[in-house]
C-alpha cells in the first residue's frame, strides 16, 4: 500500500482543527493530550501480543480460552490493559481453510495497547476501503497470496470491538520454546497481512 501524501495532510489538519477547538473550550489542552497519548504508548507492548499468540500455539485451553475471551487471556498472562479504554479485545484464527485479516472502515480503531501505533497504510482510505470489496488483491499487495480455496474473512474494528489475529503455526516448529515461537510474530501476522 503506498503512502497517501494529501489523505495524510487532510486528516493532520482535521487533527489540528479538533486539538484547537478543544483547547478553546478549555476541555483538553494540547500538552494534557500529548501526556495522555505518550502514557498509552509507554504501555503499547507488541511483545505481550506475541506472547500471547506463542502461548495460543503451544496450549490448546488457553487458545480456547483466549478466543472465548482475549480480555481474561491477556490478564492471565499478566498483560494489563486497564490504561486502555474499555474495549473488547477479540481474538479470531487463522486455519488451513480460513484466513483473517482485520480493518476498521470508519476511522482506523486497532489494538494499540498490544501492538504499539498503528501502521499509516492501515489508517489509509484506500486500505479501508478496498480491503473489504476486495480482500484478495489487497492481501497479495501486501506479498500474501493465498489459493483461490481459501476463505477470507474481513473483521471489522469498531469503538467498542478490537480484534487480533491468531495466524497459524508456522511449519516445522514442534521443537521451538515459546520465546523462539513469540520472535518469529510480526504486528502484519497479527492483523492478517502477513503470513508467518
Amino acid at each position: 500500500m503506498s503512502h497517501d501524501h494529501e489523505g495524510s495532510a487532510a486528516v493532520s489538519n482535521r487533527v489540528k482543527l479538533l486539538v484547537t477547538a478543544l483547547q478553546e473550550r478549555s476541555v483538553l489542552t494540547e500538552a494534557q493530550l500529548d501526556d495522555t497519548v505518550e502514557k498509552l504508548l509507554l504501555h503499547s507492548k507488541p511483545a505481550n501480543a506475541f506472547a500471547m499468540v506463542a502461548r495460543s500455539w503451544v496450549d490448546a485451553a488457553y487458545k480456547a480460552r483466549l478466543l472465548a475471551d482475549a480480555n481474561a487471556a491477556a490478564a492471565e498472562l499478566g498483560i494489563d490493559l486497564s490504561h486502555w479504554s474499555p474495549v473488547k479485545l477479540r481474538a479470531v484464527e487463522n486455519t488451513p481453510v480460513s484466513h483473517k485479516v482485520i480493518v476498521c472502515t470508519l476511522c482506523s480503531c486497532y489494538p494499540i495497547a498490544l501492538l504499539g501505533p498503528s501502521p499509516t497504510w492501515y489508517k489509509s482510505e484506500a486500505y479501508r476501503s478496498r480491503v473489504v470489496r476486495d480482500p484478495r488483491s489487497v492481501l497479495a499487495e501486501f506479498g500474501v497470496s493465498l489459493p483461490d480455496e481459501k476463505e477470507i474473512t474481513v473483521w471489522d474494528s469498531t469503538a467498542e470491538v478490537r480484534y487480533l489475529v491468531i495466524p497459524q503455526r508456522p511449519a516445522a516448529t514442534e521443537n521451538a520454546t515459546e520465546a523462539q515461537l513469540a520472535a518469529m510474530i510480526t504486528r502484519n501476522g497479527l492483523i492478517g497481512t502477513a503470513l508467518l
